[in-house]
């Protein structure tokens, strides 16, 4: 059996690839990331202009043994308790972070929740569906892409559960 390159294509990241594969619609915008900035997601949002609570984070968390993705607003944070409950799940703990770039294929900061070297079971916070599009890493620090709420779960099969903390 081939195995799959997970290096970077011609005119993408392997996020937008798959994107662009899939036929959904998808906005691409990128911006120059600051390695001083203390959040990367935040830094997404003032450099895009674009409110917080639109850009949504992809953390890697430990669910009872299993590495699982919570998308969530760069607002808020994530409830670790609220995660577990939501993958059915006792315990949850952030993923140590080379755990979480090696599963996924991505390094911290440009973790996207699309294309991910392993797919996890992911969980999207529910207030995504209160807007038309959100913001998530498309791959690489200083790349976003936005989409709609119900293309990036439906691409990632992900639960809707509210699992952010304001």
């Amino acid at each position: 059996m081939a195995k799959k390159s997970r290096k970077q294509q011609p005119g993408g990241t392997p996020a937008t690839v798959a994107l662009t594969g899939a036929g959904t619609t998808f906005t691409v915008h990128s911006y120059d990331h600051d390695p001083s900035s203390p959040s990367y997601g935040e830094e997404a949002a003032e450099a895009l202009g674009v409110s917080p609570d639109r850009v949504f984070k992809t953390l890697v968390a430990d669910v009872d043994g299993e590495l699982v993705v919570a998308v969530v607003p760069v607002a808020g944070s994530l409830d670790l308790k609220a995660l577990a409950s939501a993958v059915g799940g006792k315990r949850a703990a952030m993923a140590d972070p080379a755990a979480a770039e090696r599963t996924t294929g991505y390094v911290r900061g440009g973790i996207s929740p699309l294309s991910q070297r392993k797919r996890l079971r992911t969980v999207l916070d529910a207030s995504a569906g209160s807007h038309a599009t959100i913001c998530v890493s498309a791959g690489r620090r200083g790349l976003e892409v936005e989409l709609s709420p119900a293309d990036l779960a439906a691409l990632t099969k992900a639960t809707l559960a509210p699992i952010g903390r304001a």
